[in-house]
């Protein structure tokens, strides 16, 4: 019988000894190396079994240059559409044996790259999720986290595939619906500063305005999160729209429970929209107007390329990009008239 090893676990040694071969040759054995001949895989694995051999995941991934595992950084895991564009991943790359380690960089620019070089020494590939870094230092360190694929940002180094969504016709569909129900005073409650679909948005906003000279398009401070539309009611309010883009769903909801506290009603007096289509969105009361993003597709491709990109299948990285669906939902409706004076 086998003697285990000192630490009591058993080891290649005691199986080569099982075995009647070298350490070397059950280390091709157990990491699935084929050169071996057939018979002698076989009483490898044989002496494997009886011995209940485990292998070591962190020697095998040692010996392999791999270790099953794709990273994911984010800038707000507690955001709903980057949790379903984690879930869109994690579920694609489970299905080819693949588990995904997250970093969340709390919309801290600064953090980015370094969270994105631990997370790249830590897994076979990379994908960077919406990353607010700016351009010249998301091109200095794309070469350098190969394998990596993009969620809504673009970069000129080679073999980096992107997954961009066109928030810019986007955001222009969901103004022109308002405009369509008689709203000619908008706001557009704007994004995180360092967000690139926030800058998507604004050019497609500017391309609007200039199609709609009638239209008033007031430009709000705002960022991405609930408290963030729900601080906005008084700028809101002061601006005079009667139609609002929020950058996305949850800026819209904030906003509309504001408004909702101060006795106003949505979308009698004010109609408001969001961006995404996330889950809540539909259950909102009213339910909310927005431009629906295949989030969870997002997640699902972005594994698919990343797993051209570490298998080295051929020419499949050109990346995607997607076009938002105007979802139209019960919080927009047509523009309150304004009040006729009477004289008596």
């Amino acid at each position: 019988m086998a003697r285990k090893s000192a630490s009591g676990r058993i080891g290649i040694a005691d199986v080569a000894v099982k075995a009647g071969v070298s350490h070397a040759t059950v280390s091709r054995v157990m990491n699935g190396n084929f050169t071996v001949d057939p018979d002698i895989a076989a009483r490898v694995r044989a002496a494997a079994a009886e011995l209940k051999y485990q292998p070591n995941p962190v020697g095998r991934s040692l010996a392999l240059g791999k270790t099953d595992t794709i990273g994911i950084v984010v800038p707000d895991l507690a955001n709903p559409t980057f949790q379903e564009i984690l879930r869109g991943l994690s579920r694609a790359a489970a299905q080819d044996g693949y588990r995904v380690l997250i970093a969340d960089s709390f919309e801290v620019s600064s953090e980015e790259s370094i969270l994105a070089g631990e997370a790249r020494r830590r897994c076979d590939g990379l994908v960077l999720c919406a990353p607010r870094m700016s351009d010249a230092e998301l091109e200095e360190i794309a070469p350098s986290l190969h394998p990596l694929v993009l969620i809504n940002r673009t970069t000129a180094t080679p073999g980096v595939p992107s997954l961009v969504v066109d928030y810019g016709q986007g955001v222009q569909d969901i103004a022109g619906h308002l405009v369509e129900l008689g709203h000619t005073r908008l706001a557009f409650l704007a994004g995180p500063p360092r967000s690139a679909s926030n800058e998507m948005r604004l050019r497609g906003l500017e391309t609007f305005k200039a199609a709609h000279p009638e239209v008033e398009v007031t430009m709000l401070e705002g960022g991405s999160d609930f408290d963030t539309g729900h601080e906005a009611v008084d700028a809101v309010l002061a601006s005079g729209a009667t139609g609002i883009l929020a950058f996305n769903d949850l800026v819209a909801m904030g906003l509309m429970s504001g408004l909702h506290e101060r006795g106003l009603d949505v979308p009698g007096d004010i109609s408001v929209t969001g961006f995404d289509d996330i889950p809540f969105a539909r259950y909102t009361t009213p339910a909310l107007t927005t431009g629906a993003v295949p989030i969870s597709e997002l997640g699902e491709q972005a594994w698919h390329q990343l797993r051209a990109l570490i298998r080295k299948e051929g020419n499949e990285t050109s990346g995607s990009r997607y076009q938002p669906r105007l979802e139209v939902r019960a919080s927009t409706g047509p523009a309150k008239a304004p009040r006729s004076t009477v004289h008596g």
